[in-house]
C-alpha cells in the first residue's frame, strides 16, 4: 500500500557522540492539503468557558460585547482565522436538549449541569447565540448532538430547525424565534464519547445506534451533512475497527478521536511549578499522539483506502489538576511554555497526517483546560497556546510539504523522544516550516538542504526564560512571538539554531 506522506524520525550519532538534526524535503507523490479545520476550537458549557467567558450577557455588564459575546474575544478568535467551533460539548452535549435554549430567554427552563460542578444552567446561551457567533467569527459551527439522553426525533428536529429553508414545524419555530434564513450547519457530531459519559456503550452497540440516528438526520437544501461518529478514546483501536467495519460509508464522514496529554489520570500534576521530570513525562505523553494517529489511520486504510472518511481529533490538549486554591472555575488552568510546546508538537503531527486528519479541536477555547484565552472580569489575556495557533495559521489550506526529519533525542534518565518536530507547507509561492525544540535544556541546530536557491528567509519565535513562565493579568505579555534571527540561508542550505523549549515558524521564498 502506497504511503502518501513521509515523516520519518531517525537518531544519528557521530564518532564524538553528538547528535545532528537534519530536515529534508521528501518526495511528494500526491498533493495533500492541510485542512484549515485542523485548527478548530471547542467551547463546552463547562466552568467559565461560556458564561463569564465567551458570553457575558447583553445587560448588566460594562464589558463591550456584541449580543452578549465579548468583543475582545471575538477579535482575538478572528485573528486566529478560527475555521470551526464545536459546541455545546463534550459530556454536556449528551444531556443538552436544544429546545431548552431557544425562544425568549426569560422563558427558558433552568437545568443542572450534572457533569461540571452541579451548577445551575439558565440556557441563556443557546442555538441562535452560538450560530450567530459563528457567523460573526466567520467560523463553521460544529454541533454535537444528544445521543446519550436524547431521542432520534429530537436530533432530527434540530437538524431541520437550523438547516431547512422551506415550511415545516421546525423552520417555522426558527422564524418565530427571530431567524428567517437557515444557517446550513455542515458539521454534526452524532453523540460524544459514547464509550464513556455519552452512554458507556460498547463499540458494537454504538455502531448500531449511530446508524439509526444518522439515518434520520436529513440533508436539506441540497447540502450534505458531515456526520462525525463518536470515535475512540486514545489507543482503543478495537473501537475504530468496529465502527469502520459496521457503519456504511454513506452515513459517515468522520471518526472522532479524543486524546488528552495526561501522564496519570489519578494525579494529573500541576499546571505551573512543574519539575524537569514532570516536563519530560508530559512531552512523552504528548508525543504518543503520533503513534495513535498512525495506528488508527492504518485501521481506517483497510476499510477506506481512498481516505474518504476523516480522522477528527475533536478533543486534544493538556489536562492538569485544578489548583484547590484557585476559584476561577471548573477545569481552569494556567498555560505555560510547556503548553506552547504541546500545541506546536501536536499541530505538526496533525499537519504531517493531513491525508487522514481533516479536523481537530483544541480543548478548550476560553478558561478551560488548554485554553487560548483567559478572562478575569474585564481583563483578558492571550496564552502561549494562542500564540502558537496564530503563528501556525499560515498552514491553513496550504499544500503539505512532506519532510524527512532526522532528530537528536531529548532524553531524561533512560527514556527518549525526538527533540525536534517539524511540519511544512507551501501556499502562494511561500514555504512555511514550523519547528519545535522539545528539549528544555539543549539548543538544537538544524540543517535544512533546500534543493534550490531561495532569496530570503524570515521567522518568528515563541520562547521565554523559564519553561514555567506564563502570561498573567498583571503582565499579559510575558510570552509573545518575537522576530527570529538565528538562522542562515546560504546557497541551497538553511541552518537554524533553536533555543530550548521554543517554537519557530519560518517563511522562505
Amino acid at each position: 500500500m502506497k504511503k502518501h506522506y513521509f515523516f520519518y524520525l531517525f537518531l544519528f550519532y557521530g564518532i564524538t557522540g553528538w547528535a545532528q538534526n537534519t530536515i529534508r524535503f521528501a518526495p511528494q507523490n500526491d498533493t495533500v492539503i492541510i485542512s484549515r479545520h485542523i485548527y478548530g476550537h471547542f467551547a463546552e458549557h463547562l466552568g467559565r468557558c461560556i458564561y463569564d467567558g465567551i458570553y457575558v450577557g447583553e445587560s448588566n455588564t460594562k464589558i463591550p460585547n456584541t449580543n452578549g459575546v465579548r468583543n475582545d474575544i471575538i477579535a482575538a478568535l478572528r485573528k486566529l482565522n478560527i475555521p470551526n467551533l464545536r459546541w455545546p460539548g463534550g459530556c454536556f452535549a449528551d444531556t443538552y436538549h436544544w429546545k431548552d435554549g431557544v425562544g425568549p430567554k426569560t422563558e427558558r427552563p433552568e437545568i443542572v449541569n450534572m457533569w461540571w460542578g452541579g451548577v445551575t444552567e439558565d440556557n441563556s446561551f443557546g442555538t441562535h447565540d452560538f450560530l450567530n457567533l459563528c457567523e460573526v467569527l466567520g467560523a463553521e459551527p460544529y454541533l454535537a448532538g444528544n445521543v446519550g439522553s436524547g431521542e432520534v426525533q429530537e436530533l432530527a428536529d434540530w437538524v431541520q430547525y437550523v438547516n431547512f429553508e422551506g415550511t415545516s414545524p421546525m423552520s417555522n419555530m426558527r422564524r418565530d424565534n427571530g431567524r428567517d434564513k437557515s444557517w446550513n450547519v455542515k458539521f454534526w457530531g452524532v453523540g460524544n464519547e459514547a464509550w464513556g459519559c455519552g452512554g458507556n456503550m460498547t463499540a458494537d452497540y454504538y455502531a448500531d445506534v449511530y446508524r439509526k440516528y444518522a439515518t434520520f438526520m436529513s440533508n436539506w437544501n441540497d447540502k450534505e451533512l458531515y456526520r462525525i461518529a463518536s470515535g475512540a478514546s486514545g489507543d482503543d483501536y478495537n473501537w475504530t475497527e468496529t465502527l469502520m467495519k459496521k457503519i456504511p460509508k454513506n452515513l459517515v464522514k468522520g471518526l472522532a478521536l479524543h486524546y488528552y496529554t495526561v501522564v496519570d489520570w489519578n494525579n494529573k500534576g500541576k499546571a505551573t511549578n512543574f519539575t524537569d521530570e514532570e516536563y519530560f513525562n508530559t512531552m512523552k505523553a504528548s508525543w504518543f499522539m503520533n503513534e495513535q494517529i498512525e495506528k488508527h489511520s492504518e485501521i481506517m486504510d483497510k476499510y477506506d483506502p481512498k481516505k474518504e472518511i476523516a480522522l477528527v481529533v475533536d478533543e486534544w490538549g493538556a489536562w492538569y489538576d485544578t489548583d484547590p486554591a484557585d476559584n476561577k472555575g471548573v477545569l481552569y488552568q494556567q498555560n505555560t511554555m510547556r503548553d506552547a510546546i504541546i500545541a506546536g508538537m501536536n499541530l505538526n503531527i496533525f499537519n504531517n497526517h493531513a491525508e487522514r486528519v481533516k479536523m481537530a479541536n483544541l480543548a478548550q477555547a476560553v478558561n478551560v483546560l488548554q485554553a487560548v484565552i483567559l478572562t478575569d472580569g474585564e481583563k483578558m489575556l492571550l496564552t502561549p497556546t494562542y500564540h502558537v495557533m496564530e503563528m501556525y495559521k499560515v498552514h491553513q489550506d496550504a499544500t503539505l510539504v512532506p519532510l524527512e526529519v532526522n532528530s537528536a533525542n531529548f532524553t531524561y534518565k533512560a527514556e527518549s523522544i525526538p527533540a525536534v518536530t517539524a511540519s511544512a507547507s507551501i501556499k502562494d509561492g511561500k514555504t512555511h516550516i514550523s519547528l519545535v525544540n522539545v528539549d528544555n535544556k539543549v539548543s538544537q541546530t538544524i540543517t535544512i538542504p533546500t534543493n534550490k536557491k531561495y532569496k530570503k528567509v524570515s521567522g518568528r519565535i515563541l520562547t521565554s526564560k523559564d519553561m514555567n513562565d506564563h502570561n498573567t493579568f498583571a503582565n499579559p505579555e510575558i510570552i509573545k512571538p518575537e522576530i527570529f534571527h538565528d538562522m542562515k540561508l546560504k546557497a541551497e542550505e538553511l541552518t537554524v539554531k533553536i533555543p530550548p523549549f521554543s517554537v519557530v515558524v519560518l517563511e522562505i521564498e
